[in-house]
């Protein structure tokens, strides 16, 4: 069967049933999900969904906890309409599927939602974070955005941005150790490029018996002994924005 062949097995792991405690607005030619807190805050991140695209309820938990947190988020529609990948579609199709998404041509929607967190939210110091894909572009952004302080990549596909390490701004990059989509050589090769190329505060941690996806997707009771790991990858994704923002 086609289906066997996963160039990138992106497993979409348990989903919660999670209903979100935000909306969902229009933003230009972007539709968006934005949550905010309680009180005024000029702190907000900006969340990249991965494959499975804007409306995955675990991405919408995530965005929602950055709320808790005391920062406006938004996660935009960075396939402006495209359809995400869905688990029964096949994977021998992935790569082509993926070639009309790149992570690195959201530049024009990314200075959208900037423009309307300031204008619209009053927003004067914007993060962002991003999964698998959304941690790909996450790279791409802290390249060469001027206007964001700080990044967080959750197993960003390294491979897409493998030559370039020179970021703009501090970084946090989690990965888990048994990643069948980022081998670990990818990891230390990042570490290594980093610490020769990086002028900025950077992190890389790797979380011991995790796979794809473990932060945003696997469910603490089905995988208890996972717990820690989710628990510390949400507190240290925190912790690192609340260091730069």
């Amino acid at each position: 069967m086609a289906n066997e062949v996963r160039p990138c097995p992106c497993d979409i792991g348990d989903r919660f049933d999670y209903g979100g405690r935000g909306q969902e607005v229009q933003v230009e030619h972007i539709k968006a999900y934005v949550c905010k807190p309680s009180a005024s805050t000029d702190r907000a991140v900006i969340v990249i969904h991965d494959i499975f695209g804007w409306q995955l309820p675990n991405t919408r938990y995530m965005a929602d906890m950055l709320t808790t947190n005391g920062y406006i988020a938004i996660c935009p529609d960075f396939f402006v309409g495209q359809d995400p990948w869905k688990p029964s579609n096949d994977w021998a199709t992935f790569e082509e599927w993926r070639k009309t998404r790149d992570a690195s041509k959201i530049d024009k929607e990314v200075d959208v939602i900037l423009k309307y967190l300031r204008d619209q939210c009053g927003a004067k110091k914007i993060g962002v974070i991003g999964f698998c894909w959304g941690g790909a572009a996450v790279q791409h952004l802290m390249l060469k955005n001027p206007h964001l302080k700080t990044g967080v990549s959750l197993y960003g596909v390294i491979r897409f941005f493998e030559d370039k390490f020179n970021l703009l701004h501090p970084t946090f990059f989690i990965f888990a150790e048994k990643d069948e989509v980022i081998p670990l050589e990818q990891v230390t090769q990042l570490e290594q490029k980093l610490k020769q190329n990086c002028k900025v505060d950077y992190g890389v941690k790797i979380y011991p018996g995790q796979t794809h996806g473990f932060v945003h997707r696997k469910r603490e009771d089905i995988n208890p002994q996972d717990k820690p790991y989710i628990e510390e990858g949400r507190k240290d994704m925190i912790n690192w924005l609340n260091k730069y923002l």
